[in-house]
């Protein structure tokens, strides 16, 4: 199993909520489309591991994926360590993508700003020919880091995925153990609602959208240049 396009974050449903979309219109383009989960989410407040990984399932077939896996690494202890690394290389070893996604470098929560950092090395190490790790020496071309909750930063592309924003809407709403509570259950500090969820994710998607002059889009930010060939046939008006 190869995979043309592999999403890395830290926990099921991170990557449905910040390039959900992209995978999406890339799989319609007929790309194999793959995501790669570092937990399984275990130290989420709500919702068992069995529920979550269920929820993951339904939302990896809303989005066309080809594959979608778990690398075992501990929730609420996503780091940079060699061990990790080396799981990760040799994941992408396997996977071999052209294109990888992975978390911006800054976020709120621990395992987000640490699934960047171990994103980023695992497909750096995985072209060492002497690493000691399963596989073919392989690296991907190109790392996109999704900045959809980076607000401050101006991203150096947005994808429009107006055609796809009802489908991911739909893939979002597949984690229902994390916005619709049970009958019963009280209201915590950690509870996100589902209209709140859904007017939220409208926002950003509207937001960056607007940017480049369509209805729904997502961010991302690169590190390096863009090689543009045509200068007269370039889309977004400047004036």
């Amino acid at each position: 199993m190869t995979v043309d396009v592999l999403a890395i974050a830290a926990h099921p449903d991170d990557v449905e909520l910040t390039c959900g979309g992209t995978l999406i219109k890339m799989a319609k383009r007929g790309y194999k489309t793959g995501v790669l989960d570092l937990t399984a989410g275990e130290m989420g407040t709500r919702g068992s591991v069995e529920t979550r990984a269920k929820e993951a399932a339904s939302a990896a077939k809303l989005m066309g994926l080809r594959y979608r896996g778990v690398l075992g690494v501990p929730d609420s202890d996503v780091q940079a360590s060699r061990q990790h690394k080396l799981r990760l290389a040799e994941k992408i070893r396997e996977l071999r993508p052209r294109t990888v996604i992975i978390p911006y470098w800054e976020a709120r929560h621990p395992d987000h700003y640490n699934a960047s950092t171990l994103g980023y090395e695992g497909c750096f190490l995985a072209g060492l020919k002497n690493l000691p790790a399963l596989g073919d020496a392989y690296r991907p071309h190109k790392i996109l880091y999704s900045t959809a909750f980076a607000q401050h930063l101006r991203p150096s592309f947005v994808v429009d995925i107006t055609p796809h924003y009802e489908r991911r809407r739909k893939a979002i709403l597949s984690y229902r153990s994390q916005f619709l509570p049970r009958k019963g259950e009280a209201k915590s500090k950690v509870y996100l609602g589902l209209e709140q969820l859904e007017d939220e994710m409208n926002r950003l998607a509207r937001y960056y959208g607007h940017m480049i002059d369509v209805q729904y889009g997502e961010p991302f930010l690169i590190k390096e240049l863009i090689k543009i060939d045509d200068i007269v046939d370039m889309p977004v008006r400047s004036v």
